[in-house]
C-alpha cells in the first residue's frame, strides 16, 4: 500500500505545479539575478551559455569551470551558483554540490530554490532526516509550493510517520483545499489509522474533486469491507457498479465484485460476473495477469478458486485458466485436483512449459522421482526442443545420481542453446557430483569465458581448488572476484575463508568463516568449515558447538562428523 502512495506522489510530483498563489503571504526572497544577456567574452552570459553547451555534451568538469568564470564575473547571482550545484550534482559530486548550497545559504537562508535543490540531493542521498527537515523549512517560507507539501508528506509515508504525514497533508488541504491528491492521503492515511468517518469525508472530497478516477473508490471500499458489521451491502455493490459503470473493462473491480457476490451468497450474480471474465480472457490476456497479481502472487488461493472455477464455465478448454486453477489448487495442497488442471494445458500454450514442470514436482513431492523422470520425458516427445525441459529432467537425474543421463540430457540442452549459461554451469556441477573434478573445472572455465561475471561459476571453481589444496592464489582471485559481484553472499565468504584455511591462516579464516555462518546460519558443511577453524585456532569449547550444530543439520554421510566430535571429546585438555 505505500509503495503505491509514494508512486503516486513521485507522479504527481513530476507535473509541474503553479507557485502562484497571491492569497498566501511569502517571506520575501532575495532578486535572483540571471547573467545578464551579453556575447561579450568577457560576460557572465558567456560562460554560462558555455556551460550549457559542455553540461549537454557531458563534459562536466568544462561547464563548472565556465560556470566558476561566470560567477567570479558575476559573484551577486544566485541562479548561477545554484546552476554550478546542479552540474556537480549531476557529475555525482554530491558533496561539492552540498558545499556550494550550504553556502548560498549562510549568506540567504530563506531561498526557497536553493533549499529544494539541496532536498532533492537529500533524497537521492537517501537522506530522508535531512531531506524532510529542509522541505519543512520551504512550507513555513512558502506556502504555495503544493509539490513540496507532497514531498514531504511522501516522506513521511515512506518512513511510517503518519502522524506526521497527517499533519503536512493537513496543511496541504487547508492552503489548497481543491487538491485532489492531499484529499485523497489524508482518506488513506485516516483509514490506516481507522478514523472511517474522517477517511470516508476525505475521499468523497476526492472523488467529487477527479470523478473519473477510480483509486479513491477503492479506496473507500477499503474502508466500507473494514467496518463490514455496520455497512449495507447496497453501499458496497454500488461502488464497485458505478467503477464498472465508468470503466467496464476494470477487471480487478469485476473480481472484487463477483468475489463480494459470492461471499454474500448471491452465487448466480457471481457467475453471471465469472463466466463473462473467462470469455473475455480469451482475447485479454490482462484479465489473467490481474488473477495471477492479485490473488495467486499474494496467496489468495480459495478466492482465485472461486473465481477460476466461475471462470472455466464461459472458457472451459482456456489452458491460461486451467493453467491458474492448477497453480491455486497446488497452493492449498490439493495436489490431485491440481494435476487434473495441469493436464488440460495444451503444447502450443504460454503456460505449457511450466504446468508440465509442476506436475513433475507433484509426483516429487510424493516420493517418486522416477515418476517425474518419465512425465518429462513423455512431454519431451510432444515438445523435443524444449531446452528448459531438457534442464529441469537432467536435475532429477542429478538428484538420483543418474549422472550419466543428466550429462546427456544437459549436452542436448546446450546444443540447443549454446549461448545459455546456466546449462553450462549445471553441467559442471554434474561433473562435480560424477568426482570428474577436470571436467568440472573445464566446464566451469568455459562458463567464465562466456559470462566473465558469473559469480556462482567463479565461486565454485575457486572453492574446487580449494576443497583440492590446488592454485590456491588463483582460488582467491576467482573468490574475490565473485564477491565483487555477489557482496555479502554467506556462501562466497564461506568459499574465501575456506581458501585461507587451505593456506595455514587460520585466524584470517576463522573471521571469514564466522561472518559466514551469521549470514547462513543452518548450512551444515559452512558449520563444519567453522568448526575446523576453531579446532584449528585451539578453541575446542566452539569448535565441539559448531560441530555439534553442523551434525544436527546434516542430513546423509554423518560419520566424519562424528569421529570429529569423539576426537575431541575424548581427547586430553
Amino acid at each position: 500500500m505505500k509503495k503505491n502512495i509514494i508512486k503516486f506522489i513521485i507522479i504527481i510530483t513530476i507535473i509541474s505545479i503553479s507557485s502562484g498563489c497571491t492569497s498566501i503571504k511569502k517571506i520575501p526572497q532575495p532578486s535572483v539575478k540571471h547573467p545578464t544577456i551579453s556575447s561579450a567574452p568577457d560576460s557572465s552570459y558567456y560562460f554560462f551559455t558555455r556551460a550549457q553547451i559542455a553540461r549537454k555534451k557531458g563534459d562536466f568538469e568544462k561547464a563548472i569551470q565556465n560556470l566558476e568564470k561566470a560567477i567570479r564575473i558575476d559573484p551577486d547571482s544566485l541562479f548561477l551558483k545554484r546552476e554550478l550545484a546542479l552540474v556537480y550534482a549531476q557529475k555525482n559530486n554530491t558533496d561539492q554540490a552540498l558545499v556550494v548550497l550550504n553556502k548560498i545559504l549562510k549568506t540567504n537562508p530563506d531561498d526557497v530554490e536553493t533549499l529544494i535543490l539541496a532536498g532533492k540531493i537529500y533524497q537521492n542521498l537517501k537522506n530522508a532526516a535531512a531531506a524532510k527537515k529542509i522541505y519543512q523549512r520551504v512550507i513555513e517560507i512558502d506556502k504555495s509550493r503544493e509539490n513540496i507539501f507532497l514531498i514531504l508528506g511522501g516522506l513521511h509515508i515512506k518512513d511510517n510517520e503518519m502522524s506526521d504525514a497527517l499533519s503536512v497533508f493537513r496543511q496541504l488541504v487547508h492552503h489548497f483545499p481543491a487538491s485532489y491528491p492531499g484529499r485523497f492521503f489524508l482518506g488513506k492515511i485516516h483509514s490506516q489509522k481507522g478514523n472511517y468517518k474522517e477517511a470516508e469525508s476525505q475521499l468523497k472530497k476526492a472523488i467529487s474533486l477527479q470523478p473519473e478516477l477510480v483509486e479513491p473508490r477503492f479506496e473507500l471500499l477499503n474502508v466500507y469491507r473494514a467496518q463490514e458489521k455496520k455497512q449495507n451491502p447496497e453501499k458496497i455493490y454500488q461502488i464497485y457498479k458505478d467503477i464498472l459503470e465508468r470503466n467496464p473493462d476494470n477487471i480487478r473491480a469485476a473480481l472484487e465484485l463477483g468475489l463480494y457476490y459470492h461471499e454474500k451468497g448471491k452465487f448466480r450474480d457471481a457467475q453471471k460476473l465469472f463466466i463473462r471474465l473467462g470469455k473475455r480472457s480469451k482475447s485479454k490476456f490482462t484479465v489473467i495477469l490481474n488473477i495471477l497479481q492479485l490473488y495467486i502472487d499474494k496467496k489468495k488461493y480459495k478466492d482465485a478458486i472461486n473465481i477460476l472455477n466461475g471462470m472455466l464455465k464461459g472458457a472451459p478448454e482456456s489452458s491460461a485458466i486451467h493453467h491458474i486453477a492448477g497453480l491455486a489448487s497446488y497452493g492449498i495442497k490439493n495436489t490431485h485436483r491440481a494435476m487434473k488442471h495441469f493436464k488440460q494445458v495444451k503444447p502450443g500454450s504460454r503456460f505449457f512449459q511450466d504446468a508440465m514442470l509442476h506436475i513433475s514436482y507433484i509426483y516429487q513431492d510424493k516420493g517418486d522421482v522416477n515418476k517425474a523422470i518419465n512425465h518429462l520425458k513423455e512431454t519431451l516427445n510432444k515438445t523435443p526442443d524444449d531446452p528448459e525441459l531438457l534442464y529441469y529432467l537432467s536435475m532429477f537425474y542429478e538428484d538420483t545420481k543418474k549422472y550419466k543421463e543428466a550429462e546427456t540430457t544437459l549436452k542436448k540442452a546446450i546444443e540447443i542453446s549454446p549461448d545459455e549459461e546456466k546449462f553450462l554451469f549445471r553441467l559442471g556441477v554434474v561433473y562435480d557430483k560424477w568426482n570428474r573434478k577436470e571436467d568440472s573445472i573445464k566446464t566451469m572455465k568455459a562458463v567464465i569465458k562466456l559470462n566473465p561475471k558469473h559469480a556462482n561459476a567463479l565461486n565454485y571453481l575457486g572453492y574446487t581448488y580449494a576443497d583440492l589444496g590446488i592454485n590456491l592464489d588463483e582460488a582467491e582471485r576467482l573468490i574475490k572476484e565473485a564477491l565483487k559481484h555477489k557482496p555479502g553472499d554467506g556462501y562466497i565468504t564461506d568459499s574465501l575463508g575456506w581458501v585461507f584455511f587451505k593456506k595455514g591462516l587460520y585466524v584470517e579464516a576463522l573471521n571469514l568463516l564466522k561472518k559466514a555462518v551469521e549470514l547462513v546460519p543452518d548450512d551444515p558443511i559452512m558449520l563444519e568449515h567453522l568448526g575446523d577453524a576453531y579446532h584449528k585456532t585451539n578453541d575446542r569449547v566452539n569448535a565441539l558447538k559448531f560441530y555439534k550444530r553442523a551434525l544436527q543439520n546434516k542430513k546423509k554421510n554423518k560419520a566424519p562428523l562424528e569421529r570429529k566430535i569423539k576426537e575431541l571429546t575424548e581427547a586430553k585438555p
